[in-house]
């Protein structure tokens, strides 16, 4: 019996197409087929191995989020940098298409992504330098708008002494910004390191797209496995393309009108308010929650009505509600859609692992990953009957 699995290995190795295959193979390959098929036997495993494989895997696992933790100030730049790319990648494959090089192709769109980053932070510079500088007087004033609503809460027990000596108190929120000026100092220099690895990362990707996709397309030996790589790298590329330039487009809308709804309630940089609206709307859930809570602050400061001072967060909520449900679904279709329940988890996940830059990579990569697990189980789809 062992001369005939041998004989069988090897008859499948020339049906494989593996190395060529001669008379003596020929004849193997016959005999083979004629030789009786040994009765399969099936391992059962008792419940001790199964709980040993979910243990390896668990262990595995925890390991694996360890990694992800600890590596956080090499991995957030690279893989942020690959989901650019790969956002990039269809503005990438154009330019390639008019005959203009790799290298040049990389180099272009890593300066365009470096020139809107600078642009962002030179129009942020001056309003958050201003909101610095008025912020102990932002901050008593603050107080003094929200105290009389305050006392009407008799079980929080708040009076204007509470603000006067403590910690909440205006002199110990002044002594603690030398605090916060230090730890904003010791993060810069992580934060430059990780910029400069986000870049360099970024070209190096964008010049070396095509490479690796070969690379990574040819580690598969089957003909159908190398066209399923072929099939996931497009649609994952295609996916966030098309996802964030029309989100970009959409959003970018909800961020004029926010500017327009800023000025009619009269709050103070309406292009300020228009810009975050812009950004925070790339972080479902959370960005339309802290952002509405932010224009109802801001409001309520501004006005002396608490209801007139509610009216833009209002309007913006039921604005950026009928982006979301109504023109973002009528536009990207249905074939995008995510489950709620994954991507609040999702965001969850990543805002505890890596922060701010998690929270916006949280949809990104649930993009990857739903794309992916829709390619591989293609043929599980019900797909429509053809006219012959």
């Amino acid at each position: 019996m062992g001369f005939a699995n041998g004989i069988r290995k090897q008859a499948k190795k020339i049906a494989m197409g593996e190395r060529r295959t001669s008379a003596l193979e020929d004849t193997l390959t016959t005999a083979t087929e004629e030789m009786p098929q040994a009765p399969a036997h099936r391992v059962q495993k008792d419940a001790l191995d199964v709980s040993m494989a979910w243990a390896i895997i668990g262990i595995f696992a925890i390991l694996g989020l360890a990694v992800l933790y600890q590596m956080s100030l090499i991995l957030i730049p690279i893989t942020l940098a690959v989901v650019v790319g790969m956002i990039l990648g269809m503005a990438a494959e154009n330019l390639s298409k008019l005959g203009v090089p790799r290298v040049t192709v990389a180099i272009i769109l890593s300066s365009a992504v470096a020139l809107v980053i600078f642009f962002v932070i030179s129009s942020l510079s001056g309003p958050l330098t201003t909101l610095t500088n008025e912020a102990p007087a932002f901050i008593e004033k603050t107080i003094n708008r929200i105290m009389p609503y305050l006392e009407q809460i008799r079980w929080l027990r708040i009076t204007p002494s509470s603000f006067q000596s403590g910690p909440v108190s205006i002199n110990a929120l002044l002594e603690n910004t030398g605090n916060v000026l230090h730890v904003v100092t010791t993060n810069l220099t992580p934060a430059l390191v990780q910029a400069l690895i986000f870049f360099a990362a970024l070209l190096l990707f964008l010049s070396g797209r095509v490479s690796l996709r070969k690379a990574i397309i040819l580690t598969f030996r089957t003909r159908q496995q190398r066209l399923t790589a072929i099939r996931v790298i497009g649609s994952v590329e295609q996916v966030l393309g098309f996802y964030f330039a029309t989100a970009s487009v959409i959003y970018a809308a909800l961020g004029v009108i926010m500017a327009m709804i800023a000025w009619a309630g009269g709050l103070s940089a309406p292009a300020l308010w228009g810009f975050f609206a812009f950004l925070s709307s790339f972080i479902p859930y959370l960005g339309i929650t802290m952002m509405t809570f932010s224009i109802a602050v801001a409001g309520i400061l501004t006005h002396d009505g608490i209801i007139i001072g509610l009216i833009p967060a209002a309007a913006f909520f039921i604005v950026h509600l009928v982006m979301e449900n109504l023109v973002f679904p009528a536009v990207m279709g249905r074939r995008l859609e995510i489950n709620p329940f994954i991507v609040f988890v999702a965001i969850i996940f990543w805002t505890w692992m890596w922060g701010a830059v998690g929270a916006m990579l949280a949809l990104p990569l649930s993009l990857i990953v739903m794309t992916i697990v829709d390619e591989l189980f293609i043929e599980e789809k019900v797909l429509p009957q053809l006219p012959k």
